[in-house]
């Protein structure tokens, strides 16, 4: 008995299995930087460059609160996200049956369910979205007890905050769009 394969499905989940790597690898880089950021004490008046003269812009101990729930929250979404990629290749790899052919890295031919290969990878990118999100929230803390209350607009505080705030959102839209047109595709 012959079967066919057409190289056009291997390829796009191929590409599928490329962009799982992907994400494990972007997830364990924050992951890294999560860790680093655990390290520091942020009660430490030592830690701050706020002059002591001016209370009104020194933080309180709920943004340092922050700062360690937000480095938890984006750790267990980097996680999450990071997970479910694995699983999904561990289910590529020792795949029998299924509506999908793909072509493992060995050569061999794999049979994969395309609907739990698509709400995966949209899972695994929902758990990094929402982890780069929370990061984010952990360094405008970061930068508050650092450089002062954003509220005081002091301009070294704004100009590390602005940039944060508006890069890392537009990226993120730009990933959720890539990642949609992949899921239709």
């Amino acid at each position: 008995m012959t079967t066919t394969i057409n190289r056009g499905n291997l390829k796009s989940t191929t590409i599928h299995v490329m962009a799982l790597d992907g994400i494990v690898n972007v997830n364990s880089l924050f992951t890294l930087g999560l860790f680093l950021g655990l390290t520091v004490n942020p009660m430490d008046p030592s830690y701050t460059l706020v002059d002591s003269s001016h209370t009104a812009c020194i933080p309180s101990s709920s943004v340092a609160e922050n700062l360690v729930a937000f480095h938890v929250y984006s750790f267990s979404s980097f996680l999450f996200s990071s997970l479910i990629a694995f699983g999904l290749k561990q289910g590529i790899r020792t795949a029998r049956d299924g509506e999908f052919r793909v072509e493992v890295s060995d050569g061999t031919i794999a049979h994969v369910n395309l609907r739990v290969l698509r709400a995966g990878i949209l899972a695994s990118a929902a758990g990094s979205v929402s982890g780069c999100l929370f990061l984010t929230l952990a360094l405008v803390d970061l930068v508050e007890i650092k450089l002062g209350k954003l509220a005081c607009l002091d301009w070294y505080g704004l100009a590390a905050v602005v940039p944060l705030v508006g890069l890392v959102p537009s990226a993120l839209a730009f990933y959720v769009c890539v990642v949609l047109h992949a899921f239709t595709r």
